[in-house]
């Protein structure tokens, strides 16, 4: 049998596991999988099959033969999902998962397949009519194939990714057979209960007579009952009188027996007592004898003569032995030795010892002869014999011992004595209660029966009331149900129309559940109501209940309000979602980024459910025990995928019969109530389709009606709390009665149907049935006194719902904006607290509706303000119009057809203008906006009055000018359509303008970065998160606000952590201390971590839990370049305060914010107060122009430079210190300073450091002190003020933001600011809320496009030249032939890689090419066109679109084509078509070198601009070139005075006449009155610069320097 290897992708964890694969693939064997040794054992092991085929056992020939075999035995299946670009990026990485395998592609199943699984499963189900089985099937298909549409539509409109598998298909049919099979269960039983309800019913009148007659013998038995009783009370009597009085005797002898015990007790103790003293005497004398032993003792009797001492021991032991207690009188050394005879048997004597009977006349001696004795002491006699002390101590305690033991002897006695008494007593009283146990035994058995007896009585009792009652009872019911009977009646037939209907509902139902989830509120309404509905009704005929509420279908009333009760929000979309929730069979995933609907689960199951999380420690195991107790598990938090190893258990796939699932290498018990919750805060997350089909998509995120309810809930609590209360208790009223009365209805109907033979019997369940009648009424009661009042709040609370509204919308216009930038996140939760404070900030106000309108106010300006922070410059108009745009038209102030016309702005026609004062463009729009009705004949009015539409079109600031004729009386919206087609460079002015005349002029005002603000709105749990930009530095603004509240690096408090390689653990330390200390973390540059910043935000997390309450955590980060590169959790950008710091843009903005940088006292810092406070202002305007300048792209600076304040204000510190080192202001040195060296520092290029010095020459000259100097066209630099007055001077004389104030020619800003408009009204366009029924029609597939493209291109590129045949045509090498050969050659690499590169992607499409992901960027690029990076590299700079572009190489090679034909100079040289224009300009210069014969080192070009244009040549000059084809930015030429001039309002660029170029000695170079005008092969300028043309001028060179007048081979 072949082994598989199967692996989905799901299992590719990491890419380097497809290495090992790959290999396995491609040569059949993983190199070094085995070690030496086993590749020892392998060989040996197949070398006797080796043999056996008859070839030589080499060692090679055995691995040969093992890998064969390996390669037949092991098939390998990879599952690989062809979703998204997985699966292409391997196949390149890998390819032998391409070339070394046989694909299989799965592709989606067609209708018929669809149609016949789906027959073949419902051919099994019962209860469907055979004629529906079809239709069934049919429907399902159709179900099937229209979700698929309509995530089509889903995908294009919201940007969703929703899939369907033939697994989802499969899950529907489940659905639907187990679905209808509980329906029609649960139809049938509760028609069947109300069926046995009225048959009860019916048999209950009759049964009144049998229940008299069985009343009247309950009756007689109670009499006998009586009777029995009364005889056994008598005789309990007399017995207990018995027992009474022998319980006395015995009382009395327990008494007795008592006193006794006691007695024994006190002697037994005292007896103990005194024996506890003998105790020690008894142990010092054994430890006497224990230092005797054989040797000491027969040492001591070796002794000749001992003295005394000695002696009068063996005497005093002698006389303590005595025999029968005759005292010795021979007691001498002689005779004691005689005595210690065997010395064995005497030390045998003296431990056998009697020491309780001591004789009294050897006492007597003993006391009296030796104790008194001070010698005999054994301490002193050890120093004469160590035996002989041994045997005085044993002597001394023995007699001690004795004397104890005689006090105690009598006690002991007098004890025994003592427990004779007691055994006698006790005996006595043990035989008395014995008896009076038998005694007690017969009153019980007595006792036993009086009960029996008294039961039976109660019981006949009881059972007489009973059937009294059951008789009343019967007699109220018949009467009371007979309108039940008629109600009940009325439900069975519904109940039969039910079951008619039942299989389309459940059809409905189960495509609902299997489908709808993931999709939004609009989505499911037309997929129900306008797909599915209609083809059930009109395409198969399946009936189905007319209006069906599908949500009815799966619950009812009652479960919706236990959920509402549990906190999930009541709008029609949760409850869907709740519904689907509980019924579907595939796990439930939620997306849910406003954490609304887990907060409803956690209280739902409450403490039974287990939560935990992908990689949290443990978290397998919590799942394996989850799977074997059957809890409900929730995992919260999921990411884009899921861990392999739950694999099994998303898909069900149990084993051994379904009862054990696999989790990793465990098998688990699975057991049948387990419940599996996933759950994501994404907010757009891309499931792959294997995981969709796995799981029941749930799209919980909050709908704008939702939110609505919620916020108006909120806000009524906070203004009319007595309202929202009542409001709440009313609900919850409502909700429990609703729950209340389908218990009863239920429980009453269950016990009907229970209820055996006659339910009148069931006492209970005919009350209940009364009391269920009671409580209903009671309840209908209720309920309409609840609606009446419901009535009232709800008029009351009504008030208050344009707020709620407001800030519902509000919530939408900011969530979408994340659409502009994926940094722009932000939480409900956030949003909740901003609410609040809103409505608590807001002025009082008495009048209901002034407070409505002034907390709609505080809430859009609050909500403003918050957002604003967050969001870079160039995004904050769009999200002004956005909100101004939505606030109108929910308030019906403007249209949304004309909203919709402003933003698409479609002009699907172009026509040439009859008006020089506007472009084809703008003419063509004008035709575009004559087509709707508001603007019928606007025109022909134009036409007609082209003077007055002139004036107004060529003002500086139509926006603020009124609009000529009729037109004048138009509304805001129409004027701002007009304007964009005429003028749509002021429309971002326009739309700011438009801002303010409708929300106030505050939302346009300029709002400072308030860091103090952010950080009292910052806590532990909410960090602040500063967006960075070039430029601008964080840490600046924290380290004063630092430094101010105490918190700085010196003194620890204040941690600052720069993200990079390795500082991750840097980072945790510094957390887990400020947690704990109370401190300041900053985290800098965290998108530098990007695998770390999951870690983080649970680090985040789990350290803001019962953190110090001054711990606070700030973190920064650039944006990402592009949304797909953006890295940052979700969760990170929500739960934090986001701020931009970025540089201002405008000059007000900029100036203020410069003399932002000082305040009062450094105004009065330096002694030459006057000179410094004129020099700094100048300065700062200096550094507002260079900052603000960069805004215009390369013809404010050529390249782009990161101005910052530090330059600013180290400037301000060198000026302090010159101005007091020098008696005279040193203005060259400070020129030099600031030009060269602070901002001269960032400058790389000569043009743009030109620019620096003019400026510097112009605002730092001494004519700003000693007269007035003009530091702008209006603006004069100001006198002596204090610094609220340059504050104040700037707000009042600075004249409104135009290129002028840096300089420059109005046109500079009209390129830039109508591609800012452009991309403005794109983005407001895209943040639209999209229309699910109006689909935006799809065009040409990409493929399809750029085939066209390819095809196109390849037709119409030229042959490359043929360089062997032209070198040919001459043998003169001068220097223009040169330039001629070598572009040539240039074109040839460039026309060769066109070629290659696209016949490469067209075979790539044929199949016969691999796509390599430079085909593929190709590809893309030609598709967007622009031109692919190949070409681009061996191409010249450019700024053009493919198309234009490849017009462009046409005209090119048409050029090189004319000079390669007799290879001599053309009549007028086209600059622009060359790769390199600099080494035609050398050629010139060569050229007159060698015919003058003068130095090329010492020589110039110098340009005459002629008045002639090309045509008006036939021939080149005798020495030099003419030259055609350059254009001039930032002013013109003018023809008639010869010099440059200023340029005409809107001609961005003006063409130049033919120049003529020739060389001559530098020497001889005339330069006054001209500027040196560089000249750049593009308008990008920078490192496109070619040469310097000087060109006559009028005016000062500066003027044109700050213009930054340009000559361009390309616009």
């Amino acid at each position: 049998m072949p082994t598989v290897f199967l692996l989905t992708d799901a299992q590719v964890l990491d890419e380097s596991f497809l290495v090992l694969i790959n290999d396995l693939l491609a040569s059949g064997e993983i190199p070094d999988l085995f070690s030496d040794e086993d590749v020892d054992n392998i060989i040996s092991g197949v070398r006797n099959e080796v043999r056996g085929l008859g070839m030589v056992d080499s060692r090679e020939n055995c691995w040969k033969f093992f890998l064969s075999r390996v390669q037949l035995q092991l098939k390998i299946i990879l599952c690989f999902s062809p979703v998204g670009h997985t699966l292409r990026g391997r196949a390149r990485k890998f390819p032998a998962i391409v070339n070394c395998t046989a694909i299989d592609w799965f592709h989606a199943w067609p209708q018929e397949a669809l149609v016949s699984v789906s027959r073949r499963f419902i051919e099994e189900t019962k209860g469907i009519e055979a004629l529906d089985k079809d239709s069934i099937s049919l429907f399902m298909a159709h179900v099937h194939t229209s979700v698929n549409e309509m995530s089509t539509r889903y995908y294009q409109n919201e940007r969703r990714h929703n899939y369907t598998t033939p697994k989802s298909f499969l899950e529907q049919i489940s659905l639907f057979k187990n679905l209808l099979k509980k329906k029609q269960k649960e139809v049938s039983q509760k028609k069947e209960h109300l069926v046995n309800g009225i048959q009860k019913l019916e048999t209950t009148a009759s049964q009144v007579g049998d229940l008299k007659a069985r009343l009247a013998s309950q009756e007689a038995e109670l009499q006998l009952r009586n009777r029995d009783a009364e005889a056994l009370i008598a005789k309990i009597g007399l017995q207990t009188e018995k027992v009474s009085r022998e319980k006395a005797i015995a009382d009395a002898e327990e008494r007795k027996v008592t006193a006794i015990q006691a007695e024994v007790s006190q002697k037994q103790r005292e007896c103990e007592v005194d024996v506890l003293k003998a105790e020690p005497a008894l142990v010092a004398a054994t430890a006497a004898l224990n230092t005797l032993n054989r040797g000491n003792l027969t040492e001591l009797k070796v002794f000749p003569n001992p003295p005394n001492a000695v002696t009068n021991v063996t005497a005093a032991v002698m006389v303590l032995l005595a025999p029968r207690g005759r005292v010795p009188k021979d007691r001498s050394w002689k005779a004691a030795k005689v005595f210690m005879g065997k010395v064995d048997d005497f030390l045998q004597a003296l431990i056998n010892y009697d020491k309780e009977h001591i004789p009294e006349n050897c006492l007597k001696v003993v006391n009296e002869q030796y104790l008194k004795d001070p010698e005999f002491n054994p301490n002193l006699i050890r120093t004469k014999s160590f035996a002989a002390a041994g045997l005085c101590a044993w002597v001394t305690n023995i007699v001690k011992f004795y004397e104890v033991y005689c006090d105690v002897e009598p006690k002991r006695q007098a004890l025994a004595q003592a427990n004779f008494e007691l055994a006698a007593a006790t005996e006595k009283l043990e035989a008395i209660r014995k008896k009076l146990e038998d005694l007690d035994r017969n009153l019980s058995r007595l006792t036993a029966s009086f009960e029996k007896a008294i039961a039976k009585k109660v019981q006949c009792q009881e059972e007489v009331n009973q059937t009294n009652k059951t008789i009343e009872l019967a007699n109220r019911l018949v009467k009371e149900l007979e309108s039940e009977k008629i109600r009940w009646g009325q439900s069975i037939k519904s109940f039969e129309a039910q079951e008619k209907t039942l299989c389309g509902d459940v059809l409905l139902t189960a495509a609902f559940v299997s489908y709808v989830g993931s999709f939004t509120k609009q989505y499911r309404q037309e997929l129900v109501d306008c797909k599915w509905v209609p083809f059930l009704q009109h395409k198969v005929s399946i009936p189905i209940t007319e209006g069906l509420d599908l949500i009815a279908m799966l619950t009812d009333d009652a479960t919706i309000a236990t959920w509402n009760n549990e906190g999930l929000p009541s709008d029609r979309m949760s409850t869907e979602n709740a519904a689907i929730l509980t019924h579907c069979e595939r796990w439930p995933l939620m997306i849910d980024p406003q954490q609304q609907g887990i907060k409803w689960i956690k209280n739902k199951y409450g403490t039974d459910l287990k939560v935990t999380h992908l990689g949290q420690k443990g978290f397998l195991n919590a799942i394996e025990t989850a799977v074997a107790f059957g809890d409900v598990i929730l995992v919260e938090n999921l990411e884009e995928t899921i861990d392999p190893v739950l694999d099994p258990l998303l898909g069900r796939n149990t084993i051994k019969k379904g009862k054990y699932i696999r989790i990793g290498d465990k098998e688990c018990e699975f057991n049948r109530n387990f419940r599996l919750i996933l759950h994501t805060k994404l907010a757009n997350p891309h499931y792959q389709p294997e995981l969709q089909a796995q799981t029941t998509l749930l799209n919980f995120t909050v709908t704008e009606d939702g939110l609505e309810a919620q916020l108006l809930a909120e806000v009524v609590s906070i203004e009319r709390p007595d309202l929202e209360k009542l409001k709440l208790v009313l609900t919850k009223h409502q909700n429990d009665f609703k729950i209340e009365l389908k218990y009863l209805e239920d429980d009453l109907l269950l016990r009907l149907s229970a209820a055996e033979g006659s339910f009148l019997d069931d006492t209970e369940l005919v009350e209940r049935l009364e009391r269920t009648k009671a409580t209903a009424a009671e309840i209908e009661r209720k309920v309409i006194e609840a609606k009446e009042n419901e009535k009232k709040i709800n008029e009351a609370r009504e008030c208050y719902r344009p707020v709620a509204a407001r800030a519902s919308l509000l919530y939408f216009v900011i969530n979408d904006l994340r659409k502009i930038n994926p940094i722009y996140q932000f939480s409900l939760k956030a949003f909740n607290m901003l609410f609040h404070r809103a409505i608590e900030q807001a002025d009082k106000v008495e009048d209901v509706q002034g407070r409505v309108s002034v907390l709609m106010e505080s809430i859009t300006y609050a909500i403003f303000l918050y957002t604003s922070q967050a969001l870079f410059e160039k995004d904050k108009l769009t999200f002004l119009s956005q909100m101004a745009f939505q606030i109108l038209l929910r308030k019906r102030e403007i249209d949304p057809f004309e909203l919709d016309f402003l933003l698409r702005f479609r002009v699907e026609h172009t026509y040439s203008s009859p008006l020089d004062f506007l472009t084809t463009q703008s003419w063509s729009a004008l035709k575009a906006v004559a087509l709707m009705e508001e603007f019928r004949g606007i025109d022909r009015d134009v036409e007609g009055s082209a003077k007055q539409w002139r004036k107004w079109a060529e003002s500086e600031c139509p926006e603020k000018e009124k609009l000529p004729q009729e037109w004048k009386k138009k509304s805001l919206i129409q004027k701002l359509i007009i304007l964009r087609a005429v003028r749509p460079d002021r429309m971002t002015y326009a739309l700011r303008d438009f801002v303010e005349e409708k929300l106030g002029t505050k939302y346009v005002g300029r709002t400072r970065l308030d860091l103090v603000k952010a950080f009292e709105e910052s806590s532990p749990a909410t960090p602040v998160f500063f967006i960075l930009s070039p430029g601008v530095d964080a840490l600046k603004d924290l380290e004063i606000l630092g430094k101010r509240l105490g918190f700085t690096i010196d003194s620890g408090k204040f941690h600052n952590v720069s993200l990079g390689q390795g500082q991750e653990t840097v980072a945790e330390k510094a957390l887990e201390k400020a947690s704990k200390g109370g401190h300041w973390v900053l985290l800098q540059n965290v998108h530098l971590v990007a695998k770390w910043l999951g870690t983080l935000e649970k680090l985040l997390e789990r350290f803001s839990q019962g953190s110090h309450r001054d711990y606070r955590v700030f973190m920064s980060a650039k944006s990402a370049p592009t949304p797909s590169e953006h890295i940052i959790p979700q969760g990170l950008l929500e739960n934090s305060i986001k701020i931009t710091n970025e540089p201002p843009t405008g000059m007000l903005a900029n100036l203020h914010a410069a003399l932002y940088n000082f305040d009062q006292d450094t105004l009065e810092a330096c002694s030459k107060e006057q000179e410094f406070k004129s020099i700094l202002f100048s300065l700062c305007y200096f550094h507002a122009c260079v900052a603000g300048r960069l805004r215009f792209g390369p013809q404010g600076w050529s390249r782009s430079y990161p101005f910052n304040p530090g330059d600013l204000t180290v400037c301000a510190g060198v000026l302090y210190n010159y101005l007091e080192a020098n008696p005279n202001v040193p203005w060259e040195d400070l020129r030099y300073l600031f030009g060269e060296i602070m901002y001269g520092g960032h400058i790389t290029d000569d043009w743009d450091r030109r620019l620096c010095r003019v400026y510097l020459d112009k605002f730092i000259n001494p004519s700003l002190v000693e007269d007035e100097l003009t530091l702008a066209p209006g603006f004069a630099a100001p006198p002596n003020l204090d610094y609220s007055g340059y504050h104040q001077y700037i707000e009042e004389r600075l004249p409104p933001e135009s290129p002028a104030l840096y300089g420059l020619h109005p046109n500079a800003e009209i390129e830039f600011l109508t591609v800012m408009s452009n991309t403005l009204f794109r983005t407001l366009l895209e943040m639209q809320p999209r229309n699910a029924l109006v689909s935006e029609e799809l065009g040409q597939s990409t493929e399809e496009k750029v085939k066209n493209v390819l095809d196109d291109i390849l037709e119409k590129l030229p042959e490359e030249f043929n360089m062997a045949e032209i070198m040919q045509k001459t043998s003169n090498r001068s220097p223009y032939v040169l330039v001629c050969f070598q572009e040539c050659e240039r074109m040839n690499i460039l026309l060769r890689e066109i070629r290659v590169s696209l016949q490469q992607l067209d075979l790539g499409w044929k199949g016969e090419l691999m796509l390599s992901p430079d085909m593929e960027a190709q590809q893309s690029q030609l598709s967007y066109d622009t031109v692919p990076d190949a070409w681009s590299r061996l191409a010249y700079p450019s700024t053009y679109g493919l198309a234009h572009w490849f017009n462009d190489l046409l005209l090119r090679c048409r050029e090189l084509e004319t000079w390669t034909h007799d290879l001599a100079l053309p009549a007028v040289v086209w600059l622009p078509g060359f790769f390199n224009p600099q080494s035609f300009l050398t050629a010139i210069m060569q050229t007159m070198a060698r015919k003058n014969e003068w130095p090329l080192d010492k020589m110039c070009l110098t340009v005459d601009v002629t008045k002639k244009t090309k045509e008006d040549y036939g021939h080149p000059p005798r020495e030099g070139a003419y030259l055609h084809g350059l254009l001039m930015e930032g002013a013109r030429w003018d023809t008639q005075s010869g010099t440059i001039a200023d340029a005409c309002l809107k001609e961005l660029t003006s063409v130049m006449p033919v120049i003529f170029a020739k060389a001559i000695p530098t020497d001889r170079q005339e330069t006054k009155h001209t500027y040196e005008c560089p000249v750049y092969k593009t308008k990008m300028r920078g490192p496109t610069y070619v040469w310097t043309f000087r060109l006559k001028s009028k005016d000062k060179a500066a003027k044109w320097v700050l213009a930054g007048v340009a000559l361009l081979l390309e616009a």
